[in-house]
Formats: C-alpha cells, sequence, structure tokens
C-alpha cells in the first residue's frame, strides 16, 4: 500500500484533507509542523509528501530541500493560499511534482493520482538547479496569477535546470525578453552570459556577421577578426528575437550549427563550439509558417525542444490591477514621482481596453499618465488609449472640420508640452514619446525648441 504525508500547521485543513484522500485506498499520515513532518519521512519514507508553504520554523521549500535530500524518489507537492510567483518557480526547480492552491481539493486529488503513478514509471525525478537562483527578483519581474501564467512559472521552473532550446510564442509586447531572462537569471546558466539579438534589425549579411562573428577581410570593412554572438554567450543563454523573419539562407545555416553544435565565422575555417542554450521568440504561428513554406520544419523542430506560449493581455485582464501597481511602482521611482492614487473609473477603464499593444502598452499608457499627472493621482484625462477604429474614424472627421494647425505643429507642441512635464530629460521623454533618443535631438533641433529659463 503507498504512503502520503500530509504536513500541514493547520490541522483542520490536515483532517479534511485526509478524509478527502480517503477513498485512494492509501496509507495517510499526518504531521502539524515541517519537523514533524521530517521526522516522519526518516523514519517511513512515504511514496508522497503533501507540504504547506507556509508553515512556521520550516517554511515548505525547506522542508522540500530536506526531503529531496532525504529521498529524491518522494514526490512532492506544494500547496499555497498565497499568489507567490517567486516560490512557484522556485518549488518546481527543487522538484515538487506541482503547486497548488490549497482550495482546489479535486485538483490536489487529481494530481496526487499522478504524482503516484509517475513514481511508478520513474525511479528518479528530480530536477537539478543552481543554488544561487534566488539572485533575480522574479517577483519584480513577471506579474500575474491567472492560470495560463502560473503553467508559465511552472515550465520556467522546469526549463531554467536545463540546457534544452525552447520557442517562446506570443503577441508583441506580452514580455517574451522578459520570460527568456527570468529563465537565464534563476537556472543554470545564471552566472553565463545573456546575449539578445533582434533579428527584425540587420540585413541577411549584417545578422550572419552578428551571429557568427568575420575574420578580417571578409567583405568590405571587417578590418579585423570580430567574435559573433554564438561565441560571446559561452555557456550562457542566446536570445533569438522574432527567428520568423530570418531569410531561408539563414535558417539553413542555423540549422546546421544547432545540428553539429559548431560554426565557423564568416570568411573563417575554424571551427568554434557552440555551447549556449537557444531560446527563440516569435510573434507569428511558426506552426503555420511551416506549413506555408515561410519556414524550416527542421529547424521548427529543433526550436522548439520546450515551447512557452504567452497569452496576450486581454486574456488575463484580472491580471491588470497587479500590473497596474506594479509598473506605478517602478515608474514612480524611475521618475521620482509619488503617483499612486487610482479611482476607481480609471482602473475600470484600464480593465476594459482591449490592449492591442499588451503589457508594453500598458506600461508606456501608466508611464505617459504619470508624466502627465500634476498631483499624486493617476487623473484620468492623461489616460490616453488607442480608440477602436469606429470611434477614431469620428474623431477624425471632427478634426479635419475643425483643423487649424499643421501636423509639424501638433508634433512640435506636443514634443514640447512631454519636454517640460519630464523637466527636460531628454531619455525619460523620448521613452514617454515612443521614439528614440536621436530621433528626439533631431526633433528638438528641427523645430528649435528651447528649454524656458528661470
Amino acid at each position: 500500500m503507498e504512503t502520503i504525508l500530509i504536513i500541514d500547521d493547520d490541522e483542520s485543513f490536515g483532517e479534511t484533507l485526509e478524509i478527502f484522500l480517503s477513498d485512494m485506498k492509501c496509507r495517510v499520515l499526518r504531521a502539524n509542523s515541517g519537523k514533524a513532518g521530517l521526522d516522519i519521512i526518516e523514519r517511513e519514507h512515504p511514496d508522497l509528501v503533501i507540504t504547506d508553504y507556509k508553515m512556521p520554523h520550516l517554511n515548505g521549500l525547506e522542508v522540500l530541500k530536506r526531503i529531496k535530500e532525504i529521498d529524491a524518489n518522494i514526490q512532492v507537492i506544494m500547496l499555497t493560499a498565497f499568489e507567490d510567483v517567486d516560490s512557484t518557480i522556485k518549488a518546481i526547480q527543487l522538484g515538487a511534482y506541482d503547486y497548488v492552491e490549497k482550495l482546489e481539493l479535486e485538483r490536489i486529488k487529481a494530481i496526487t493520482r499522478r504524482a503516484l503513478e509517475s513514481k511508478k514509471l520513474s525511479e528518479r525525478l528530480v530536477i537539478a538547479i543552481s543554488e544561487d537562483s534566488s539572485d533575480y527578483e522574479l517577483e519584480n519581474s513577471l506579474i500575474g496569477s491567472t492560470k495560463a501564467m502560473k503553467e508559465i512559472y511552472k515550465k520556467i521552473g522546469k526549463i531554467s535546470s536545463t540546457r534544452v532550446n525552447v520557442l517562446i510564442q506570443g503577441e508583441s509586447g506580452t514580455g517574451k525578453e522578459l520570460i527568456t531572462k527570468i529563465i537565464h537569471y534563476t537556472g543554470i546558466t545564471h552566472h553565463q552570459p545573456f546575449i539578445a539579438v533582434n533579428c527584425t534589425a540587420l540585413s541577411e549579411s549584417l545578422l550572419e556577421s552578428e551571429l557568427f562573428g568575420h575574420v578580417k577581410g571578409a567583405f568590405t570593412g571587417a578590418i579585423r577578426d570580430k567574435k559573433g554572438k554564438f561565441e560571446l554567450a559561452e555557456d550562457g543563454t542566446i536570445f533569438l528575437d522574432e527567428i520568423s523573419e530570418i531569410s531561408p539562407n539563414l535558417q539553413v545555416k542555423l540549422l546546421r550549427v544547432l545540428q553539429e553544435r559548431e560554426f565557423e565565422r564568416v570568411g573563417g575555417e575554424l571551427s568554434i563550439p557552440m555551447r549556449a542554450r537557444i531560446v527563440s521568440a516569435s510573434n507569428k504561428n511558426l506552426a503555420e509558417w511551416v506549413q506555408q513554406g515561410k519556414f524550416r520544419e527542421d529547424l521548427y523542430y529543433r526550436l522548439k525542444v520546450f515551447t512557452i506560449e504567452i497569452p496576450p493581455l486581454r486574456e488575463r485582464k484580472e491580471d491588470i490591477p497587479k500590473l497596474v501597481v506594479h509598473f506605478l511602482k517602478k515608474i514612480n521611482k524611475e521618475l521620482h514621482k509619488n503617483v499612486w492614487k487610482v479611482p476607481y473609473e480609471v482602473m475600470e477603464l484600464l480593465q476594459t481596453h482591449n490592449w492591442v499593444g499588451n503589457v508594453r502598452e500598458l506600461e508606456n499608457t501608466l508611464l505617459q499618465a504619470v508624466v502627465l499627472a500634476k498631483g499624486d493621482v493617476l487623473e484620468k484625462e492623461y489616460i490616453l488609449l488607442k480608440k477602436d477604429e469606429n470611434i477614431k474614424n469620428k474623431d477624425v472627421k471632427s478634426e479635419i472640420n475643425n483643423a487649424t494647425l499643421s501636423l509639424a505643429a501638433i508634433e512640435k507642441s506636443h514634443i514640447k508640452l512631454v519636454l517640460e512635464k519630464v523637466n527636460w530629460d531628454k531619455q525619460v521623454a523620448a521613452k514617454v514619446l515612443g521614439i528614440a533618443k536621436t530621433t528626439l535631438y533631431n526633433k528638438i533641433e528641427t523645430y528649435g525648441l528651447t528649454k524656458k529659463t528661470e
């Protein structure tokens, strides 16, 4: 008969769970503290441990660590009554079978069955992790408590402890690079370089040189040897953003790198080992691109050893209040502002908007609103949202009928307003305006804008 141990300082919940699992025909033991549970584990070596996360003296993560030291074959299910991204990922990294909310009793039972079946199929189910994974502050980066986001946290916990290639798919602005950084900085690569490459920013020839490097004289302008991104990444992570945009010729060369785990610099003959883990991202559906003949099928399967699908913000609107709080903390700190009050009507406006640009659009909208705010309140008049097409068309007609200013005059006025609001901090102004800093400098010169002197 299989043995299950329940560890929870809430004895009434422990008893409820024991009764709920009684029809599984297993021997069920209970402990009301982490220490008492570990004593039972030393004696009994149960098949499965269901432990609470929040407990005095020894919390669930500490208990999980000790369990895996005692017997790595013991399956562990972590229970929580709190939303905690950091602990979810760490629990999975440390070898927890799953991380479940305490009130989901039916789900706990289903996962318990699967965990016991998994133990029968495998003598060892352990995820090796880096001991220093806590260096990266997860709670200050990835925000969300919907079911889809929780599954992403679990996947990160599994992926970050391996060097498998990962494909991340999601619309623009959903946070693909952020998730890549979390995978890198919380796992076995966290002491190694993180290298990001935007595949749409360079021409085919420049991108090839950027990835593989080149030797002196390989082409006009190659005045010295140059290391490529694959070489610079060493044993770390290379992030290939918008991988769908690379040319067929470069797809062939990238496939060879993945197959042979080596490459040559452009114009060179020496083979260089490729040790980095590749995380690629796309806002396109690569499977459809493969069917349409736009992307190589063999390369697609090499890149998607593990896949993460990020939901658009419109499908997880219940996360918006948490995201608003998170971004306000970040923006207030960056701009040295103190805008903390969010009226109900403003939050309602943010939660009902469609957010075509996803999380990035939300952050930029809040950034502009904080810059324009006159006090500590996030005022509705400064929440400048992209309008629906039918509303936009009406507004355009109205503006045409009443137009008195040229487009250049409107642009000049708006840039001047933003610059004055941020006290002529050009880096912040460029971010608010959504343009490059060099573009802002050119606009200032073109329009002859100058800072007012007291």
